[in-house]
């Protein structure tokens, strides 16, 4: 088979390797989507300290069961599947609680085990214990299935924010995963969804999934103009899904009282902390989030709203690229003139 494998920053080769054959508690899996990542920009450009080279990394995932082990039951060959990215040791309070993604002891597919950018791939047995392998519905291609990893990931996010109908929602970045949170946040009853990013080029691919304003913060204030879009209040939601501590300090300013923030992207290493007014979150009431990855309930809900149409995985999707153009495709990324890039297998 082929693989593209990553052996350190700006180094990925592609290879031929034998096709892996699974134990008796493993499935194989024959890849036929693997969406790439902002994570897997910043692996090939950076490295990260739990993808140890030589790896093959790709977690956004969708495939035919090719082969079973001898011992795993509910999976058969042919099953059209897509995987849950986090891998928990099955034993910790939040293991239990379902909560994988916040094991401490994660160990995720495409970062610890072998990922989706090669012709087949294995399912560890770690990770069909805990059910990660789930089923496409009909009706949903493989590229749109590869979608519901970062879509899951937004519900997560979401989950803490509780939108509603008559919120105003301000989501800084307009990655995909900035989009998806539009998307997202319109289908919870958000009235008002406002965009901001300081990169021309992306705005305009965000115009996919059109929101009530687009701000292009570098050029305008974005607290003064929020602030005017909101008759002074700020906005009911803010949702920073960009790795910028300067938004995130800025998003006090711009949330209106009882308010409640997400701070969705995570900062880089060393840039990691930021300053702020304590007593704003004191006074107005302020509620502020985290999001980290998802689980397997959220992936069921991504998967399920894809399919019922009420969110369009297609829209995202502006790229499609062989898997011997991986690499192509991470800088068409880099270069903000993709949206959503898949790698499609053949």
């Amino acid at each position: 088979m082929k693989a593209v494998v990553f052996y350190g920053p700006g180094d990925m080769r592609i290879e031929e390797r034998e096709i892996p054959q699974p134990s008796e508690q493993e499935v194989l899996i024959k890849m036929k989507a693997c969406a790439i990542c902002g994570t897997d920009v910043r692996i090939y450009s950076f490295g990260q300290a739990n993808v140890k080279p030589p790896q093959i990394i790709g977690h956004e995932i969708a495939g035919v069961v090719s082969q079973v082990g001898s011992k795993i039951k509910g999976c058969r060959e042919g099953d059209k599947i897509t995987l849950v990215t986090a891998v928990g040791c099955g034993k910790c309070r939040y293991c239990l609680e379902g909560r994988v993604n916040l094991c401490h002891h994660i160990k995720p597919i495409g970062y610890y085990y072998s990922g989706g950018f090669a012709e087949y791939m294995i399912v560890p047995a770690e990770a069909i214990r805990q059910g990660s392998i789930l089923k496409i519905p009909e009706g949903l291609s493989f590229n749109e299935a590869s979608l519901a990893e970062p879509l899951s990931c937004c519900i997560n996010g979401q989950e803490y924010l509780n939108i509603g109908l008559g919120d105003r929602v301000v989501i800084v970045g307009t990655g995909p995963i900035g989009c998806m949170h539009a998307e997202l946040a319109k289908v919870s009853g958000a009235t008002k969804i406002i965009l901001a990013d300081i990169s021309a080029e992306r705005l305009k691919l965000a115009k996919v999934v059109e929101a009530d304003v687009y701000i292009n913060s570098e050029k305008e204030d974005l607290v003064k103009r929020v602030l005017e879009e909101t008759q002074g209040d700020g906005a009911d939601v803010v949702i920073t899904a960009c790795p910028s501590p300067q938004v995130q300090a800025q998003s006090l300013s711009m949330t209106a009282i009882r308010g409640r923030i997400c701070f969705f992207g995570g900062l880089p290493h060393g840039k990691s902390r930021i300053d702020f007014d304590s007593n704003i979150i004191h006074y107005r009431e302020i509620s502020v989030h985290g999001a980290f990855a998802s689980h397997h309930s959220q992936y069921q809900k991504a998967l399920d709203l894809f399919v019922s149409g009420r969110i369009k995985a297609s829209k995202f999707i502006t790229h499609q690229f062989p898997l011997k153009d991986l690499v192509k495709g991470i800088e068409t990324i880099k270069e903000g003139k993709a949206l959503k890039a898949v790698v499609v297998m053949n």
